[in-house]
């Protein structure tokens, strides 16, 4: 009994010796790679094999998700004696075997033209049945600092605080930024205060010895850059004369506006003037000759008339009547009221008894207005 107790020992004890013996992964490199952009990069999976692993060879390098529920993404792969390379897409031409025939026990890759999207933890998984071994990987892709921008913030001018900017847009943190005073002195001025993590120098109470060119650099662990400013520090500028500028210009800016007003309602006055003049009815304005004439011509014609129908016993007293049918002239017309002659005293009238009784005649004299014509 304790024979074959010792003898299932020994088989057992051989098995795990040929187990430990089996495949294994032998790479004692560093475990964290640090490198730039635009350069390449070897990962290095070296493994070994045992008689005992007869199955079929599988090389697969994956990048782990830094998410648990979410899929690792498989970067490249040799199964069947063949290397499948474009299964990532945007590592795609990028990534290949260290070695054509990674049977020989290499299965490292190489990642070219590096991108500050490469960075990630990348896991080398090695199949042979019965073996599985793995070997993670960090991979840090660093980018070195863009050329920064450099500028000033606020009034550049003697008493101010005058802050000076200094920015790289791309890089890997942590970035640092310096100045330095590249003319005169080459030292900073005295009240200079600088902050190497935002990129910042604020000069207070500038004076015009602050003037000069500045150099900020930009650096991190794999590079730097930097960029060149000039500072003019001038002096204030005549407050007094600007507003006294500003106040004659707001007058004389008035002052026009003032004299369109006027100009403005002076037209329109005068245009509301001569509309009124048009519209006037004139009154003393005299007839026309023509009808004058006319009348005349009928009126002296009448009075003929009348007086050859009259006895030469009436003449008398038809001359000695007032002449109230007469014509003016037309001077009488032109000549003013107040300038009229009265008309001549009037005879004592005579009953119309009287005239009868002395064989006078009665006759019609058709009634005249004061322009000749007949009513």
């Amino acid at each position: 009994m304790d024979h074959s107790t010792a003898r299932f020992c020994c088989v057992l004890l051989s098995l795990f010796a040929g187990f430990a013996c089996g495949l294994d992964i032998t790479s004692t490199g560093p475990t964290s790679i640090e490198a730039a952009s635009g350069q390449s990069v070897k990962l290095d999976c070296q493994f070994t094999l045992a008689p005992e692993d007869s199955g079929p060879l599988d090389i697969e390098w994956s990048l782990l998700s830094s998410d648990n529920q979410k899929e690792d993404k498989v970067v490249i792969l040799y199964s069947g004696d063949r290397a499948y390379e474009d299964y990532y897409a945007p590592l795609k031409g990028r990534v290949h075997f260290n070695l054509a025939d990674p049977k020989k026990g290499d299965a490292s890759i190489n990642l070219t033209a590096l991108k500050a999207s490469d960075s990630g933890t990348y896991q080398c998984k090695v199949k042979k049945a019965p073996g599985i071994r793995s070997r993670k990987m960090l991979l840090i892709v660093m980018v070195k600092p863009s050329k920064p921008r450099c500028y000033a913030e606020g009034p550049t001018q003697e008493g101010k605080n005058i802050v000076l900017r200094c920015i790289s847009s791309e890089g890997t943190n942590p970035l640092q930024y310096s100045w330095e005073k590249t003319t005169d002195t080459k030292l900073l001025p005295a009240t200079a205060v600088l902050d190497p993590v935002g990129g910042t120098i604020n000069v207070r109470n500038a004076s015009a010895s602050a003037s000069g060119t500045y150099r900020c650099t930009a650096s991190n662990r794999i590079g730097k850059d930097d960029c060149i400013l000039y500072l003019n520090v001038t002096p204030p500028p005549n407050t007094a004369g600007i507003v006294a500028g500003a106040i004659i210009a707001v007058l004389l800016i008035l002052i026009i506006i003032a004299i369109i007003l006027f100009c403005c309602c002076r037209a329109r006055h005068r245009k509301k003037y001569e509309k009124e003049i048009c519209n006037e009815i004139r009154e003393d304005v005299p007839p026309p000759k023509s009808r004058v004439s006319t009348a005349r011509s009928f009126t002296v014609g009448s009075q003929r008339s009348s007086l050859g129908s009259m006895s030469p016993s009436h003449l008398n007293d038809f001359a000695n009547k007032t002449q109230y049918d007469k014509i003016p002239s037309s001077e009488e017309y032109e000549r003013p009221p107040s300038q009229v002659p009265l008309p001549p005293p009037t005879a004592a009238k005579m009953p119309g008894r009287n005239l009868s009784r002395m064989g006078a005649i009665p006759v019609m004299i058709p009634a005249q207005n004061r322009d000749g014509s007949i009513v």
